[in-house]
């Protein structure tokens, strides 16, 4: 009986059950701290997708045809009026920002925005210039629900017969909107440009 007695076997259940403890506890930290990187990598990557989803769509459309006109010269045309709208669940477009791009195929010119942007007279005199006249004011220029902006642009160059072009539609914030269009073979005073 003696020799039962010295034996110390139970306490060697006693210590792997605390180093047992111990290794749950550190495990369950361990897990915390991995689900809660998982969860804020979920979150950063949904908003990232989000934002690229926002970046990469236009919400821009044509309304109508595309015009091409003649003021100054029979034999060209010399000014673009377009309709735009926002496309179905597009976000607002604040035209104060919009860039225009305006390329043919000896050239890329940035077209610059009148002052005011809203013209009152629904003309253009300057070349490389564009405007809005109508649907905006001056105090409004943010495209949005079911507005819809008419602009001019007159590029620095007259278009000839048959000759491309493409106005690009640069937004703050959103895709480009690229209008590429044709003038038709023979030139009026108002062309519906295909």
């Amino acid at each position: 009986m003696k020799q039962i007695m010295n034996r110390e076997e139970g306490f060697t259940g006693l210590e792997a059950a605390i180093v047992l403890i111990a290794f749950v506890v550190v495990a369950a930290v361990f897990s915390y701290v991995v689900l809660g990187a998982g969860f804020f990598t979920t979150q950063k990557s949904q908003e990232v997708v989000y934002t690229s989803v926002e970046m990469a769509s236009s919400s821009l459309e044509v309304i109508g045809d595309v015009y091409g006109l003649n003021t100054t010269d029979p034999n060209n045309v010399d000014t673009i009026r377009a309709t735009f709208g926002l496309s179905a669940g597009g976000s607002p477009v604040d035209f104060s920002t919009v860039q225009m791009v305006f390329a043919t195929t000896d050239s890329v010119v940035i077209l610059n925005n009148t002052t005011p942007m809203v013209s009152t007279t629904g003309t253009l005199s300057e070349t490389g210039n564009w405007t809005i006249i109508n649907g905006a004011t001056d105090d409004d220029l943010l495209l949005e629900g079911q507005d819809k902006f008419t602009i001019l642009a007159m590029p620095k160059t007259a278009l000839n017969e048959n000759e491309q072009f493409n106005l690009e539609v640069r937004p703050s914030v959103g895709a480009a909107f690229g209008l590429k269009r044709t003038v038709p073979a023979k030139i009026n005073a108002v062309n519906i440009l295909y």
